[in-house]
């Protein structure tokens, strides 16, 4: 089954839903919210340890990110920030910590339940100069030149229309702000059994796009000073994998050249002024 791009929406909002009810331990454990449809997948072979940072909430920490996009984005207080898919608030909420009581932190996603539980975390919190925004990352509700910062982590890999995406982040940040962006993109090719799987849509994998046609397109949006900081492998464990592919199949993308990797980058919106 090939998924359709108008389809791609509803299957991560559903899946992100029922992952915003479940803890960071059962989400460890299943990439899809409890279904069957990974149950052995082990989400931690995407995201990084937040523990130690400043401005850390556990309550907001769900473990679905693949980077930590706040150590490279040069968060300055007063800052105006948008966290796109923000989830419970994770990034957010360090993003505050940089930022303080002079800036303000935006955080912009379109699963209720995950807002539910980013609103829920900041009153818990107290923290007022944080809001948390339904809305798509295709097409927000924001206006022009208003961001000094925008942040995503493994996101944008879900979003069917990547071009649009940028445009948006282009268009909302002011004249030389930035954005810092950790997300999934291939090397290479993957298997056709994994790109025709819905269920690996809402594992980051089937919607990334390769690593070229990725930095391709926020060359093409605009943006300048393109700089990749971190790049890591993501191993996705064999009894994953054999749930679409054989033995032999496995072997032999295991000692081919391509991969999925998680990449932390971030660029410039061009001052023409």
């Amino acid at each position: 089954m090939k998924i359709k791009k108008k389809n791609i929406k509803s299957i991560v909002r559903s899946k992100y839903d029922q992952i915003a009810q479940q803890s960071k331990e059962n989400n460890k454990n299943s990439c899809c919210g409890g279904t069957d449809c990974c149950s052995d997948m082990d989400y931690s072979v995407f995201s990084d340890d937040y523990s130690n940072l400043q401005g850390y909430n556990e309550d907001a920490d769900l473990g679905l990110g693949c980077g930590i996009p706040t150590d490279f984005a040069n968060l300055q207080k007063g800052d105006i920030v948008l966290d796109l898919g923000s989830g419970a608030g994770n990034d957010c909420f360090v993003a505050h910590s940089f930022v303080g009581e002079e800036g303000f932190v935006y955080g912009i996603d379109f699963s209720d339940e995950m807002l539910n539980k980013a609103r829920g975390n900041a009153q818990k919190l107290g923290i007022k100069n944080i809001k948390f925004i339904k809305g798509d990352i295709e097409s927000m509700p924001f206006d022009n030149d208003i961001m000094d910062k925008v942040l995503s982590n493994c996101v944008l890999n879900l979003v069917p229309h990547k071009k649009k995406a940028f445009a948006e982040i282009y268009r909302t940040l002011k004249p030389a702000g930035s954005f810092c962006i950790s997300d999934v993109v291939t090397i290479g090719q993957l298997p056709s059994p994994i790109l025709k799987s819905a269920e690996m849509y809402a594992g980051c994998v089937a919607g990334a796009s390769s690593k070229d046609e990725y930095l391709n397109i926020i060359q093409q949006t605009g943006f300048s000073d393109i700089q990749i900081h971190k790049e890591k492998e993501i191993v996705i464990p064999s009894e994953v994998l054999s749930k679409y592919l054989s033995e032999k199949d496995i072997e032999a993308f295991r000692t081919s050249q391509n991969g999925i990797y998680s990449i932390t980058v971030n660029a410039k919106k061009k001052n023409y002024e």
